[in-house]
C-alpha cells in the first residue's frame, strides 16, 4: 500500500454545498471579467452542481486566477483616493488582501456585501483627514481596529462580531485619522 500525499487525499474528499457555491461565485466573477464566455459559464456551473469531490471542482477553475481581478495584479492593493470627491466601491468585485483608502475632505464608501472574498483576513489601511470613510461588511465578517492613530476624529465599529458567530473574514483597520470619521457597519436590514 502506498502513502498518499495531503493533496491527493484532499482531492478525493467530498465537496460541500458551500464549496460548490464558492466555485460558482468564482466562475461568475471570471465571466464578469471576460475570462470565460457566458456559454462556458453555463457549462461549468452545470458541472459545479453535479460535482461530488474537490478534484471535480478543481478542474473547473484550474485555468482561472484565485482571488485576483484583472485590475489587481499579484499582491497589489486596491487603492482608493480622493481629496474632496466621492468614491464608492460597491457591487460585485473581487476583494484583494490589502486595501488603501485615503480621503482628505471627501467621502469613500467600501461596500463588501456583494463582493467575492477568498481571504480569511483583509487589511484596510485608512488615512482620513476631515472626510468620511464608510465600510459595510457582510454579517459573517467582523471588524477589528488595530493600530489606528486618531487625532480629533471618531471611529465607530458596529461590526465587532459576537462569540456565537461563524466568522468567515476579519477586516483589520489601521492607519491615521485626523478630524474625520470612519464608520464600519453591517448592511441595513
Amino acid at each position: 500500500m502506498t502513502e498518499q500525499s495531503a493533496g491527493e487525499i484532499h482531492r478525493t474528499l467530498r465537496a460541500s454545498d458551500a464549496d460548490r457555491e464558492a466555485v460558482s461565485d468564482r466562475l461568475r466573477v471570471a465571466a464578469g471579467e471576460g475570462r470565460i464566455t457566458l456559454d462556458e459559464l453555463e457549462d461549468r456551473l452545470e458541472s459545479v452542481y453535479a460535482a461530488k469531490t474537490y478534484a471535480e471542482l478543481d478542474t473547473l477553475v484550474v485555468d482561472l486566477p484565485r482571488g485576483r481581478s484583472v485590475l489587481l495584479p499579484d499582491a497589489q492593493a486596491l487603492v482608493l483616493e480622493t481629496r474632496s470627491g466621492k468614491i464608492r466601491q460597491e457591487g460585485r468585485w473581487v476583494v484583494p488582501e490589502r486595501i488603501t483608502a485615503t480621503v482628505t475632505m471627501g467621502n469613500i464608501t467600501i461596500d463588501f456585501t456583494e463582493a467575492v472574498c477568498h481571504h480569511r483576513e483583509v487589511r484596510l489601511e485608512a488615512t482620513c483627514g476631515s472626510g468620511r470613510i464608510i465600510v459595510i461588511v457582510p454579517r459573517d465578517w467582523i471588524a477589528v481596529v488595530d493600530g489606528l492613530v486618531s487625532g480629533m476624529g471618531h471611529v465607530i465599529n458596529k461590526a465587532p462580531g459576537s462569540a456565537d458567530m461563524n466568522v468567515t473574514t476579519t477586516l483589520r483597520l489601521s492607519g491615521k485619522l485626523g478630524m474625520g470619521r470612519i464608520k464600519i457597519r453591517y448592511p441595513s436590514r
